[in-house]
């Protein structure tokens, strides 16, 4: 067991009775005083040996991390520098795909023969997709190491293989209880265009294609008219959403061809969910509903409107923060409401916005002085998490932000409902589930990255070791300030992902 893990074993049952009159109290406070937020346990995922440890943002703000059962997938660092300096796994150290539940970390494992490989979601089952280098060469990109959609299960990894029609390149990018995984597979044409995953120092590149794969056979989704196509997630019906160019000629103002969403269905196939008159639309969540949210261009591509789209109709959420016109979702949970960000006047700052119902727009605010923040996710009790942003790096379009919790009406830093002293600075949250516990990834002194999880000090979660079962009076903390070394992460929504040769195409904002 790693040793920085060892402090957060459950507690003994005498431990946990024992605190069984401290929740009540604490539930009961919580009733009367909704604003006085829950103390957080901080479990620090540590690494393989090597400096840091992450989750793979796969272009959703709300890709699944943590399920509801609290296990938690990512990668880490080994002490091995990667071989392949030229073209860098992650961040130039040997990494390895985890699984951790109660704060045990368990090495995944890689492919046979392969160096690398990275959790890039967990399905509500514990199923977990990602993608694993092979140990081969692509031949159409010399000295370039091969990568491939992988999925674990009762204990072993998959090789989800490549498109019957060709290619060398495949990532997961999702996976739902029944074993379904989408994902991204490059094949053999050329594309100038090509909706690529990002290749470091790698000119030219073939077209992306969206996958399905089930039971050992991957199925290419087709596009909406376009060359190139992405799958993002897949519901637990099976329904996959994406992204694909829906011209070969159509300038577009997000991608050189203009870029549509998508739903698939194994009955109807690809539905575009349409827009609003502008060359961009960007789904960025599904739910078990069916429904989409995301954010869409208006005619002209001067602005964006957020939407929601079900039963084959895309409306727009509504609202606007202070006389702004630019809104986009990031999140919906299946009761239908949505999350996501709102541009002020000016169209210069934003702020995280919470659609409870279409129409219905709330200003989430920001941290402290912070003038900008945006939301990543929300849970089934309405929950929010998201990134904060100080001025410096909300109007120059840097990254450095700390994480918030919204809830019951009120902002919370999550750094000041974490033990003091901890030796984590929490920058990013990338999911909540809808137990409260919250994964993501923050620094430590060093400025290193480290995965972790948030467990919250309430009824639900009796007897953890190190637990504060008191509620926090939100006035009285003190702010947390930001180490000195706080690494890239968040610009102006949509958000992008972690800097890494193998994400799937940044959906950037719109430039202003």
């Amino acid at each position: 067991m790693n040793k920085n893990l060892a402090m957060y074993i459950t507690a003994l049952p005498l431990l946990a009775s024992l605190a069984i009159p401290i929740q009540l109290t604490a539930q009961k406070a919580k009733q009367d005083h909704p604003q006085q937020p829950n103390h957080y346990q901080l479990l620090d995922m540590g690494t393989f040996g090597g400096p840091q440890s992450s989750i793979v943002d796969q272009g959703v703000p709300s890709g699944v991390s943590v399920n509801n059962g609290g296990v938690f997938a990512g990668y880490a660092d080994t002490s091995r520098r990667d071989p392949f300096q030229d073209f860098c796994f992650l961040d130039c150290f040997v990494d390895h795909a985890f699984q951790s539940q109660g704060g045990v970390m368990n090495d995944l494992g890689v492919l046979h023969h392969g160096l690398s490989s990275a959790a890039v979601a967990i399905s509500a089952n514990g199923l977990i997709a990602g993608f694993a280098q092979n140990g081969e060469f692509d031949p159409l990109l010399p000295g370039f190491p091969e990568l491939r959609a992988v999925l674990w299960q009762n204990g072993g990894i998959t090789d989800l293989g490549t498109l019957p029609e060709g290619g060398y390149e495949s990532a997961a990018n999702a996976v739902n209880s029944s074993g379904q995984v989408v994902g991204v597979a490059l094949n053999e044409t050329p594309d100038p265009n090509s909706l690529t995953l990002t290749l470091n120092n790698v000119a030219g590149s073939t077209q992306v294609r969206a996958f399905f794969w089930e039971e050992g056979v991957m199925q290419d989704l087709g596009t909406l008219g376009g060359t190139d196509a992405v799958a993002a997630l897949i519901n637990e019906p099976g329904q996959v959403m994406g992204w694909s160019y829906t011209s070969t000629t159509q300038p577009g103002a997000c991608f050189p061809i203009a870029l549509g969403s998508f739903v698939w269905e194994r009955e109807k196939g690809m539905t575009n969910i349409g827009s609003f008159g502008g060359t961009c639309t960007v789904a960025q969540d599904l739910n078990n509903r069916g429904q989409v949210v995301g954010w869409s261009l208006v005619t002209g591509d001067k602005f964006s409107r957020a939407f929601l789209w079900e039963h084959g109709s895309i409306q727009d959420l509504g609202g606007s923060l202070g006389g702004g016109i630019s809104t986009g979702a990031a999140a919906v949970n299946d009761a239908g409401q949505a999350a996501g960000f709102g541009y002020l006047a000016g169209e210069y700052l934003f702020h995280a916005t919470l659609w409870k119902q279409v129409g219905q727009i709330t200003d989430l605010g920001t941290v402290g002085s912070d003038p900008c923040s945006s939301a990543k996710a929300i849970n089934a009790k309405g929950q929010v998490v998201g990134d904060s942003i100080s001025l410096a790096n909300c109007v120059t379009n840097g990254d450095a932000s700390r994480a918030f919790l919204w809830e019951d009406g009120a902002i919370f830093d999550l750094n000041t409902l974490i033990p003091p002293g901890s030796a984590l600075y929490l920058v990013h949250p990338q999911t909540i589930n809808d137990g409260g516990e919250i994964a993501g990834f923050g620094v430590d002194g060093s400025g290193n990255q480290h995965a972790f999880l948030l467990i919250p000090c309430d009824e639900n979660h009796p007897g953890n070791e190190g637990c504060d079962y008191s509620l926090l009076n939100a006035s009285t903390v003190p702010q947390v300030p930001a180490p000195r070394h706080v690494p890239s992460r968040t610009q102006r929504p949509p958000q992008s992902r972690r800097s890494s040769r193998y994400h799937i195409p940044g959906l950037e904002a719109p430039s202003r």
